[in-house]
């Protein structure tokens, strides 16, 4: 388990990247990647859907384009503080402070599920991942989005020494274990050279 996949030890480091996330986050997720993933989901306008580790609220943004009936989740309070600046805390958005392991919502009550840079802190991402099916109402879908892992052996070692770097196996072995199907996969990169996002898209089984 990698150093910041750990809770108490996340939220301090989003203590002090809250201040310049919003400055550094493009030159790793910028808007024309988000803007892909999003229309990878066709959202329609009502649809409710949850941000899971919303943060600063870059995901949201997107989001609101969709639909107005848009919910975000964070652990971080000095994350949620600056997607408050952005949205109001229940004006645009409706924010929750919470856990991903433990959503604090009812069975089937979203049809969307979207996270963004939230999976690498996860200590069990599988057990997040089945809080995501319970939540999703059947056959619906979740989209998320995480770092794909490098391919350098030496960087590779460093990167799972610090977080969850995963490929499309390992994203297959979590989705399944957490009860998706029809789950697809897709790579997504700022420029040649710059880190790689993977974009992982499942469906909730009918019931």
């Amino acid at each position: 388990m990698g150093v910041l996949e750990n809770k108490a030890r996340a939220r301090l480091f989003y203590k002090y990247l809250s201040k310049v996330y919003d400055q550094v986050n493009p030159f790793i997720w910028n808007e024309e990647m988000r803007d892909e993933a999003l229309e990878m989901l066709d959202i329609e306008q009502g649809d409710r859907v949850l941000d899971v580790g919303c943060g600063t609220g870059f995901g949201t943004e997107g989001l609101l384009r969709y639909t107005d009936d848009v919910h975000g989740l964070d652990q971080s309070i000095h994350q949620m503080q600056k997607a408050w600046k952005k949205f109001g805390k229940n004006d645009e958005v409706r924010f929750y402070r919470g856990d991903a392991e433990r959503l604090p919502f009812a069975d089937d009550t979203f049809d969307v599920i979207w996270s963004s840079g939230s999976i690498e802190y996860w200590p069990n991402p599988v057990v997040a991942l089945e809080e995501f099916r319970r939540v999703v109402k059947p056959g619906h879908k979740v989209l998320v989005v995480g770092p794909d892992d490098p391919k350098s052996g030496v960087f590779q070692k460093l990167a799972d020494a610090i977080m969850l770097f995963y490929d499309e196996d390992e994203a297959d072995r979590m989705f399944e274990a957490a009860g998706f199907v029809d789950i697809e996969h897709h790579i997504l990169q700022r420029q040649p050279g710059s880190p790689r996002a993977i974009v992982t898209i499942a469906r909730a089984p009918e019931e």
